[in-house]
């Protein structure tokens, strides 16, 4: 029999289909940087050097995924936010004032055009270029950058929308149905351009409560995830940092294919929740243990995650969240070694 592919053995995962190994994919972004010895800016901002970074980082540490993604501020920054480098060694972030302050301004905001907008074109040239280098081999996992609670509050800021969540959800809402035109056009257009799955974050969304979550986040989530996988056809993943256990329930509503769970989350809670029919990927804490710890210890870590999602079929070992620069090349590989260990 031929042996499958890493890209293989992720999708099947994903599937809930039987492999001969657990697969791992670490949360690298801007590690990805690190391994390649250019600066955050660089990164950010140059497609060739993008995709190189992303490239060097599977030829040194050949996971199962990669995962292509700049920052949290490209959809924003199409949309007509001011954005730009917070530093050389820093990605982008929002500057000035907010994009958004009223209905008349999410009514002037420009209808998505991903081929010329920000770095849409950056990011969607990036994307081929990896997928052209790796593609074959490995999962190429591509970030729509942020489903629409989270852009809304990139747009409007955070304390400015959870204001108005109470005093005008009119426009809270108007701003939202704009931020999903955005991330299905741009979803789409990073699956025509090669990407094996198709991932967006919603963090933001976790910090409002159950209740909160249900009635404004959760509903786009619903529709953009939906919108996605029907223009598609490719499995969507959903990533919310923190403690999503008051939620989580509700995330496997979200439709989603995939469920990226944080370190604050206890796995074998995530695992019974979402039920056999969900797939997650996590959840070993970025910092104290893979920046800060030693290869012992991610060993360790990496061995109690397995445990605790053996029963779990669709299952990818990885960090709970994005690895820090920091993080020692050899707790990276000692996490990918103990994905290819089958929990006892």
């Amino acid at each position: 029999m031929t042996t499958p592919t890493p890209r293989q053995v992720f999708l099947a995962a994903l599937r809930g289909e039987a492999t001969p190994r657990i697969p791992v994919a670490p949360l690298a972004v801007h590690f990805c940087a690190r391994v390649a010895g250019i600066s955050l800016h660089r990164y950010t901002s140059d497609a060739a050097a993008l995709a190189d970074a992303v490239i060097r980082y599977h030829a040194r540490f050949r996971p199962d995924a990669v995962t292509l993604s700049a920052d949290t501020w490209v959809s924003a920054q199409a949309m007509g936010a001011t954005v730009g480098p917070l530093g050389e060694d820093q990605p982008w972030g929002g500057r000035g004032e907010p994009r958004v302050r009223s209905l008349a301004d999410v009514r002037a905001l420009p209808p998505p055009d991903p081929e010329r907008q920000g770095r849409y074109p950056l990011m969607l040239e990036a994307l081929r270029r990896v997928v052209a280098a790796v593609g074959r081999d490995t999962a190429v996992v591509a970030c729509f950058d942020q489903f629409p609670f989270s852009l809304a509050a990139a747009l409007m800021g955070l304390n400015e929308l959870m204001l108005a969540l109470d005093d005008d959800p009119a426009l809270v809402r108007a701003l939202m149905e704009r931020c999903h035109g955005f991330g299905l056009a741009y979803g789409r257009a990073l699956a025509a351009a090669g990407a094996d799955v198709l991932t967006g974050g919603d963090s933001p969304a976790g910090l409002i409560g159950p209740r909160r979550y249900r009635e404004f986040a959760l509903p786009f989530e619903q529709r953009l995830i939906a919108g996605l996988r029907a223009a598609t056809g490719k499995p969507v993943s959903l990533h919310i940092c923190g403690n999503a256990e008051p939620i989580l329930a509700d995330m496997v509503r979200s439709g989603a294919d995939l469920l990226e769970i944080d370190y604050r989350t206890d796995l074998a809670f995530a695992c019974r929740t979402v039920g056999p029919d969900l797939a997650l990927w996590g959840n070993l804490d970025p910092v104290a243990v893979l920046a800060q710890g030693d290869s012992a210890g991610v060993r360790a870590a990496a061995r109690r995650a397995l445990v605790a999602a053996g029963g779990h079929r669709r299952f990818v070992l990885g960090s709970g969240c994005t690895l820090a620069v920091e993080t020692p090349f050899a707790n990276v590989d000692a996490l990918i070694a103990a994905g290819h260990e089958r929990a006892d």
